[in-house]
């Protein structure tokens, strides 16, 4: 008899998100351009361009939030997952109070299949952000897969029991008819710490 098999999704990827209004209000202008330009190379896949502005800001601005961002981001969609990692782990140690960086990482770790790892970094973003609707969905999904682990694993261990298969099959349903991930590229917009949406774990 064959076994329902638990077929995890990929995760969709997160739109990355700008970070606070306060700081682009008080942003000088040429800082504010600075964002838009490297915004614009990167929805257009030009991502050693935006890298050469990326890294000419942080010569200047290492601490600058939007630039560290933009550059995860380019680390995440180049395949280097560690150096995105560390990236977005050093956000959340500057700017605790950020919830992005933490649903960033939840990306990361969720395509690795690390996902009580995936977990921590969601619940720590709604720690800071209750209403990052954005992050509810992503814990859901999270949820799901490791609810899915958990049936093929008790599927493996008794495999008689009649009441696994349809809830297998009733997951794989739900996970598959998410929308095929999408990589969007990062915006440059107004995300306030108590009201942000962001990016989505497919």
């Amino acid at each position: 008899m064959s076994r329902p098999a638990y077929r995890p999704n990929s995760l969709q990827l997160l739109p990355l998100l700008a970070f606070t209004l306060m700081l682009l209000l008080q942003a000088q202008p040429s800082r504010a351009d600075d964002y838009s330009d490297v915004s614009k190379l990167i929805r257009a896949g030009q991502y050693a361009g935006a890298l050469v502005q990326i890294d000419a800001a942080l010569q200047t601005r290492p601490r600058d939030p939007q630039m560290r961002f933009f550059k995860g981001f380019i680390e995440r969609e180049t395949g280097q997952a560690e150096l995105a990692l560390a990236t977005f782990t050093g956000l959340t140690e500057d700017y605790p109070e950020l919830p992005e960086p933490y649903n960033n990482l939840a990306v990361i770790y969720a395509l690795q299949n690390q996902l009580d790892k995936a977990r921590a970094a969601l619940e720590a973003a709604l720690r800071i952000n209750p209403q990052y609707a954005t992050a509810h969905e992503n814990l859901g999904d999270v949820y799901a897969k490791l609810a899915g682990q958990s049936y093929a694993r008790a599927l493996q261990l008794d495999a008689g029991n009649a009441t696994l298969a349809p809830k297998i099959a009733l997951l794989n349903e739900a996970l598959l008819a998410k929308p095929a991930p999408a990589a969007a590229a990062p915006r440059v917009g107004a995300v306030a710490p108590s009201g942000a949406t962001g990016a989505k774990l497919p």
